[in-house]
């Protein structure tokens, strides 16, 4: 199939639009959320249902973490999300949803305040928000998305490209195959990451772990947000 010059103006037009809508959400999203204070991003599976002893997990963290003072900060969605915001909503704390136009499984919760609720086009838009809001992240069992956000926050840190925070996985059962592989392949194996960086994380089972391992560490180093 032939292409026009006409056709590869329109592309190149559009292609310049975008970069305008691009810094919309910048804007936007960096307005609405610069003033809500310290919080923590909960990461997990949008397909989790109510019924699974994760999502009560979910729960119980969100508002640990909130009662003590953490705004909670999600994707958004169903599933884990939902139960993360839902536990901050129970603790009448801030429950903020970062929600993602896809073709499937992405609505927005009920729990999520109204004046936190933020959409997005761009999953890097939405990333970056994620990491300059967070003071720390709490990644529960999930799919492709929760993975890449796990690797994302623990690239950052070991590139010191964002300053160290507390990465809590959580789920032993769930999590023990990849650390494994992690701590076996990718170090002992392969050397591709140094001994220092299994380090980065914490793995836990309970919302009392969790809570208590962000905690600790910011009783020995400054809680500063990002903005």
């Amino acid at each position: 199939m032939e292409h026009t010059q006409k056709d590869w103006n329109e592309f190149k037009s559009n292609d310049s639009w975008s970069i305008f809508k691009i810094m919309s959400e910048f804007v936007e999203g960096y307005d609405r959320m610069a003033k809500i204070g310290p919080c923590v991003s909960i990461f997990g599976s949008a397909r989790t249902k109510a019924d699974n002893p994760y999502y009560q997990l979910g729960v119980d963290i969100a508002e640990q973490l909130a009662r003590a003072g953490y705004g909670i900060i999600t994707g958004g969605g169903p599933g884990l999300m939902e139960a993360a915001n839902k536990g901050a909503k129970q603790a009448k704390g801030k429950s903020v949803g970062l929600n993602i136009d896809l073709p499937f499984e992405q609505n927005h919760n009920p729990y999520i305040d109204q004046e936190h609720n933020l959409e997005f086009d761009y999953f890097f838009v939405r990333k970056v928000i994620f990491v300059k809001y967070s003071q720390a992240f709490v990644i529960l069992p999930g799919g492709f998305g929760t993975l890449d956000e796990f690797f994302e926050a623990m690239t950052l840190i070991q590139t010191k490209k964002i300053t160290k925070r507390p990465v809590v996985l959580v789920g032993t059962s769930y999590w023990s195959g990849l650390l494994k592989w992690i701590e076996e392949t990718m170090l002992m194996k392969e050397n591709n990451i140094s001994a220092n960086d299994l380090n980065l994380y914490k793995l836990v089972d309970t919302a009392e772990e969790a809570v208590e391992h962000i905690e600790d560490f910011y009783r020995s180093n400054v809680l500063s947000p990002n903005f």
